[in-house]
């Protein structure tokens, strides 16, 4: 069942400097780290520090700015964070830290060990290539493949973007696999207009 909070009714704890809000250990989460922080202008928001130290989880970060401004000063250099705002630290030996520019200023911060989320889910590749040319978008699709090559999903995707893109043995072969491992599949190449180019070939799967 889901879990829902909002943001101005988490407990705040203020302890290193800061405004601490727990948001992972109240949700119950177990796969990603998730906290969030506020200040008023000129205090903390994120303290200094960096993911390598003592007590530190050794995690990627990005923070998400949802609520005011914040000055957030990466590895030395200043970087302007209104809302709306992601600044990502992929090492976790890079020192962070930000000062909030406007009062009420909120972030949310969430981090996990490099690596940790796996490989990324099929519908990530397909949806990538979305709106490009059939050709692009087929070279997008593919690198899913590496991840997940027998993916019925993935591969019904590739089936229409090598279609569009005139790719008839290509887009017979996907469309093959995407009949043995998807079973909505021959559901959606019923109607589905980008089949239209191969629907005659006598090699459609059975």
């Amino acid at each position: 069942m889901a879990r829902v909070v909002r943001l101005d009714e988490l407990d705040r704890i203020d302890v290193a400097g800061v405004h601490w809000h727990p948001v992972r250990k109240p949700l119950g989460i177990t796969a990603f780290g998730i906290n969030a922080y506020s200040a008023d202008a000129g205090e903390h928001l994120i303290e200094e520090h960096d993911e390598s130290g003592s007590g530190a989880g050794g995690h990627e970060e990005v923070y998400l700015v949802v609520r005011g401004r914040a000055t957030f000063t990466i590895a030395g250099e200043q970087v302007d964070a209104p809302a709306g705002t992601l600044v990502f630290l992929h090492d976790p030996a890079e020192r962070r830290g930000a000062i909030a520019v406007d009062d009420g200023t909120m972030a949310v911060a969430i981090g996990g060990p490099p690596g940790a989320v796996g490989a990324p889910s099929p519908w990530e590749f397909f949806f990538s290539g979305a709106g490009r040319p059939p050709r692009e978008a087929y070279a997008l699709a593919a690198e899913g493949l590496e991840h997940h090559p027998d993916h019925g999903a993935l591969h019904y995707n590739l089936a229409c973007f090598a279609s569009l893109a005139g790719m008839r043995d290509e887009a017979l072969d996907h469309l093959r696999i995407a009949f043995e491992r998807e079973p909505k599949a021959r559901e959606w190449a019923a109607d589905d207009a980008d089949l239209d180019a191969i629907r005659d070939d006598p090699r459609w799967p059975a």
